[in-house]
């Protein structure tokens, strides 16, 4: 993965075809331990939002590594006083090897990106989330052996998961189709983004029909109906996506063999029902725990441990 070294991870279009095949098998060889690659470097963790399992599982992977993390807390750093994003990203450039930043706007990342000479990580932005769907086509891979000519329905809200969906599947020729309310699809720009990059005879369909959607789908997703700084619309947006709820019913029309994931924390009873989210076909724990390991391949890749 040389090529890989020194390198941002803004979008998952940043990757190639390829290059995403790599970090998975990078992935897969790591968790199972045949590879055990060894650095003393050190991830600096900027999150303007909350988060869980991408706090923890970037923290431990880096360890895992031997590297060392630092949590930048936005409260107790200047950043809450309004320093300016030049200024942090070029001060950070000076201290750490490698930047994780999980923000509200795309654009505050790439200034990050810009300023800083060091890797940039997403770790999550209104706009997408890349390192979420590395660990689902991991996922994927892992349960049925292969990605190409799979299909993975996602339904609900045509978030960033939904846009970073779009391009990975388009990447490894997974066809992917999004439900949605007419309201609430993912941007135009991005379905357009994954049409262009997708490999042949891949499938990309935005729709309003999840049961039409579901039907045949080796891979059922979804995600929270109101994303972090959309609280506020939480209970109103309930009546609209209840025909988007993963349930019984849906997991129904998909292959007989498909299996369920959600990028957590779920709301049960809203987007997924909690007999489909605890129930035989649901891969969530193990997509959950992928996060660590395919985050682990790309910290060594874009550290360049182990060349």
């Amino acid at each position: 993965m040389a090529e890989l070294k020194g390198r941002d991870l803004l979008s998952l279009a940043d990757l190639t075809s390829e290059e995403v095949t790599a970090l998975l098998q990078l992935a897969a060889q790591l968790k199972s331990g045949q590879l055990k690659p060894q650095c003393n470097k050190v991830l600096g963790l900027l999150f303007y939002k909350a988060s869980t399992r991408t706090r923890v599982s970037f923290t431990v992977a880096m360890y895992q590594l031997g590297g060392q993390v630092i949590d930048l807390n936005t409260t107790t750093t200047q950043v809450s006083r309004g320093e300016p994003v030049e200024d942090t990203a070029r001060v950070l450039d000076r201290y750490l090897d490698i930047l994780s930043i999980r923000t509200f706007e795309q654009q505050q990342l790439e200034t990050f990106a810009h300023y800083a000479k060091i890797p940039v990580i997403n770790a999550l932005t209104d706009r997408e989330h890349p390192c979420q769907i590395l660990a689902d086509l991991l996922t994927v891979e892992e349960c049925f052996g292969k990605l190409k000519g799979l299909t993975l329905t996602y339904v609900g809200d045509g978030n960033n998961v939904a846009h970073s969906l779009l391009l990975g599947c388009a990447l490894v020729g997974m066809n992917v189709k999004i439900a949605t309310p007419a309201d609430f699809k993912p941007l135009t720009e991005i379905v357009e983004q994954a049409k262009a990059i997708a490999l042949p005879e891949t499938e990309i369909i935005v729709t309003e029909d999840p049961e039409a959607a579901a039907k045949g789908s080796h891979v059922i997703y979804t995600d929270v109906w109101a994303s972090m700084g959309q609280e506020s619309e939480a209970d109103s947006r309930i009546p609209i996506f209840q025909p988007y709820q993963a349930n019984e019913q849906l997991l129904s029309l998909a292959d007989p063999e498909a299996i369920v994931l959600h990028c957590l924390p779920a709301h049960r009873g809203e987007e997924i029902t909690t007999d489909v989210i605890e129930g035989s076909h649901s891969k969530v724990w193990d997509q959950a725990e992928n996060r660590m390991h395919a985050q682990k391949a790309l910290l060594a890749s874009l550290l360049g441990i182990g060349d």
